[in-house]
């Protein structure tokens, strides 16, 4: 029978317990698609020899594209003839992943004909996913997403598609649009999303505050998250709401301030906005009593990734403050300074965050021609045997009197 799936009791093992398994979701595709039929007796077989049966496939990709397609081949096609090609697409997703039901299914349809059915929303950059097709069915599968309005998203040694937090379409602390900033950048880097150029992957990534639900702060070449630069709004009667309410205000929120810029009397909440970090526990505690400041916009961080080559980093500052506003011109001559300095000096496979690591970060901050300020330092140096170039320069202009 056309249904009738292949025996595989080490993967039902993992369909037992509390939780959805992938192992169901592939069982439900292979009722309809021989591809995903396939890869449920491929991936037993993983499982029973403990190897994997996949290899990279190489460049693989669309005409004029040189990312947007993870080329995929089992070293087993004799066996498992329909997954011989197992070609991963990713599509550009749109900003916030906001979409209408028609435009899923649309996808899907799509999908459902020309791959294994299987999609993945969303992968870790941000991407729908779309796993396991043959080469040849490639190009019409880009020609179709095309006339449906989507575009493939970034793979390889590119700028990968930029994400970003839903922002101001639905949540009330974000400092900036974060959604136009995201539309506004893909758009931008159209010929560095999809014509791999760079050293390795730049990821940039949107959050609209210091809350960061895109994770940019681990995950980002470049994070650009939303804060503020005056004071948080404090409603002090709302601050009392919350005491009598059974909220214990020092210990849940003053003892927790990792600034310790907090102090509560009893009766009014104070705040030393010049210590304060903008990391909003305060404001997710109390939400109803403290808001971010209405001077906002944008600290811009760098280097953050998982451990690949070297281990795993997280973003430094490199720009404290910057107000959030179109063109964003100020962001995107920052980004060529950084790009034309990497490309020219970065090794293969590094990583920005890598590339700050070996040269320096004085040097590199000098090479981009940006001031350092103290919020890039993550904590006071400890060794003293630390000079200055205007040390030095004083020292020759002495010898040279």
């Amino acid at each position: 029978m056309a249904d009738e799936l292949p025996k595989t009791p080490m993967l039902d093992e993992l369909e037992k317990g509390p939780w959805p398994s992938f192992v169901s979701e592939i069982k439900m595709a292979a009722k309809r698609s021989p591809a995903s039929k396939d890869l449920l007796g491929i991936l037993e077989r993983s499982y029973q020899e403990k190897i994997g049966h996949w290899k990279h496939g190489g460049i693989v990709g669309v005409l004029g594209y040189g990312g947007g397609v993870i080329g995929r081949y089992c070293d087993v096609p004799q066996d498992f003839p329909n997954v011989a090609h197992f070609h991963t697409i990713r599509v550009n997703q749109p900003a916030g992943w906001y979409y209408k039901t028609d435009a899923l299914r649309k996808i899907c349809d799509i999908w459902e004909k020309r791959g294994s059915g299987m999609t993945n929303m969303h992968g870790s950059t941000g991407d729908i996913i779309l796993l396991g097709t043959s080469t040849d069915q490639l190009e019409p599968i880009f020609e179709e997403l095309t006339a449906i309005g989507f575009d493939l998203g970034g793979s390889g040694s590119d700028v990968r598609t930029p994400s970003c937090c839903l922002g101001k379409s639905r949540c009330e602390w974000a400092c900036y649009d974060t959604m136009a900033a995201c539309h506004d950048f893909t758009k931008n880097y159209q010929d560095e999303l999809h014509r791999p150029a760079f050293p390795y992957k730049f990821k940039f990534k949107f959050s609209g505050c210091p809350n960061d639900c895109v994770a940019s702060v681990a995950r980002a070449d470049m994070s650009i998250i939303g804060t503020w630069r005056d004071n948080i709004r404090i409603d002090q009667k709302a601050v009392g709401d919350y005491a009598s309410a059974g909220v214990d205000v020092t210990k849940e929120i003053v003892n927790l301030c990792p600034a310790k810029c907090m102090d509560w009397d009893g009766k009014m909440l104070k705040i030393d906005n010049s210590t304060c970090r903008r990391c909003m526990h305060c404001i997710n505690v109390m939400p109803k009593a403290l808001r971010p400041g209405k001077d906002t916009g944008a600290c811009i961080l760098i280097g953050s990734k998982a451990p690949i080559v070297e281990g795993a980093l997280l973003s430094s500052v490199i720009v404290p403050f910057i107000k959030m506003e179109p063109p964003y011109q100020e962001i995107r001559d920052l980004v060529e300074r950084i790009w034309d300095l990497w490309c020219d000096e970065g090794k293969n496979r590094e990583r920005i965050g890598e590339f700050i690591q070996r040269v320096g970060l004085g040097n590199f901050l000098e090479m981009i021609e940006v001031e350092p300020a103290a919020q890039m330092v993550a904590h006071p140096r400890e060794n003293p045997y630390v000079f200055y170039e205007e040390y030095f320069e004083e020292g020759e202009e002495e010898a040279e009197n």
